[in-house]
């Protein structure tokens, strides 16, 4: 794990306890992210990994604890600038696909002008959907919707991606092409990615570092690092990691 000092880390959880009136969905969760890093979240449904992920999105402001980004708190409106990507691309059916990824744009920027949308046909270009700017969300595969909702994060112009489950509707071709579509923009990016996932394959395959909560309310388990550089394949050096985390996760 990398340091738990706010100043170095992308993203530091210290001691964070959420409760949603008498349900406690986490409890004293400590974890940092350092710039630049890919860092998984995994766990079984109920621990509170999609809750982490909302806190550090600034969705969530009533928590004890403390969670920063790019040392910043999270509570502090407009101090950070984090992406956040969901499990359906919640596209709005009645735009298109341009005018949703401008949804994303900061609120200082008029999505009519020129730079806006000179600013958002870069980004479909860059997530490989040039040629679709002014197509529908029903006219998108599963896929190409989610590439437009990642578009849409990006178009915050985030130092943070986070990421809730976003492949888990896809068909297994069609994740695999998602994975490592994120790795080549995360390579060629300075993003900071936090993914929430419950397939341990695909956290092992895509992450610096896997953190494993358990329990309801959620804590932190373990991390598990993976030792692997990249490029990576898919064959036998993934089941050690797979199997680490699945015994962290109490599976046999």
């Amino acid at each position: 794990m990398s340091s738990t000092g706010e100043s170095s880390s992308a993203v530091a959880v210290e001691d964070l306890t959420k409760a949603y009136g008498d349900t406690v969905a986490l409890r004293d969760v400590s974890l940092s992210v350092a710039p630049g890093e890919f860092v998984s979240v995994v766990g079984h449904s109920g621990c509170g990994k999609s809750t982490l992920l909302r806190v550090l999105a600034g969705l969530e402001d009533d928590f004890r604890g403390t969670a920063t980004v790019d040392g910043t708190d999270v509570r502090t409106e407009g101090g950070h600038r984090v992406g956040m990507v969901f499990q359906e691309p919640r596209l709005l059916p009645w735009k298109t696909v341009r005018e949703n990824v401008a949804v994303g744009l900061p609120r200082d920027v008029d999505p009519d002008s020129e730079a806006a949308r000179e600013r958002v046909d870069a980004l479909l270009d860059r997530v490989g959907l040039s040629g679709f700017e002014d197509a529908r969300p029903s006219e998108l595969s599963g896929g190409m919707a989610q590439r437009v909702s990642l578009a849409r994060g990006l178009a915050y112009d985030p130092t943070v991606m986070l990421l809730d489950e976003p492949f888990s509707a896809l068909d297994a071709l069609t994740k695999y092409e998602q994975q490592d579509f994120l790795l080549d923009l995360w390579r060629d990016s300075d993003l900071t990615v936090v993914l929430v996932t419950h397939d341990v394959e695909e956290a092992a395959y895509l992450s610096d570092r896997v953190v494993v909560l358990g329990g309801q309310p959620g804590t932190v388990e373990t991390t598990v690092d993976i030792g692997e550089g990249r490029p990576r394949d898919r064959e036998e050096w993934l089941v050690p990691y797979r199997d680490r985390i699945t015994t962290a996760l109490g599976v046999e």
